[in-house]
């Protein structure tokens, strides 16, 4: 028996397991990061791609800050009703591209991983609000003591793909 070359082979085999054990412990890491939801039920109503090329560019107004979200050969378009319960969390996520948000009942306080002071935002029945999606992070809260009905437009999702990307709690709230 050759016995360098059996060293070289259990060399090459504990680099192997070493790198195999690393990319088991970022993916552990990675869904023990995440923050899911709590007393959420959110059902997809519709889905659908555009027959046509669609580019969508809204401009969002919030106090003297205008935010530009521009979406070039958007995907499909997906409608979802959501209900949270009273005390129930969305838990820290984004979402592909912007999501349309209608407050049909009760009350929703959103909070951004970009705001270091995590005021909440609250939107009640009868308000929308526009989320720009690709990238920002988010939670939303039901504070109040009765269920909160919300019907979402989400566009440009990838087909067959998910409308909502978990992310990992930012830390700055502290709930």
């Amino acid at each position: 028996m050759n016995t360098k070359l059996t060293r070289k082979r259990l060399g090459i085999l504990a680099i192997a397991i070493a790198v195999s054990t690393a990319v088991a412990g970022i993916a552990v890491a990675g869904m023990v990061a995440a923050t899911p939801a709590s007393g959420v039920v959110g059902t997809i109503v519709a889905r659908a791609g555009f027959v046509d090329p669609v580019d969508i560019k809204l401009k969002v107004q919030e106090g003297n800050r205008q935010e530009n979200i521009q979406v070039r050969g958007a995907q499909d378009t997906v409608m979802q009703q959501i209900v949270i319960a009273p005390g129930g969390s969305t838990g820290w996520h984004s979402h592909p591209g912007p999501a349309i948000v209608l407050v049909k009942a009760g009350e929703l306080t959103l909070y951004s991983s970009e705001d270091p002071t995590c005021t909440g935002r609250p939107s009640t029945a009868g308000q929308a609000f526009v989320d720009s999606g690709q990238g920002h992070v988010h939670i939303g809260r039901n504070l109040s003591q009765s269920p909160t009905e919300l019907w979402v437009t989400y566009l440009d999702v990838p087909p067959g793909e998910s409308v909502r990307i978990d992310a990992p709690d930012p830390g700055i709230c502290g709930f």
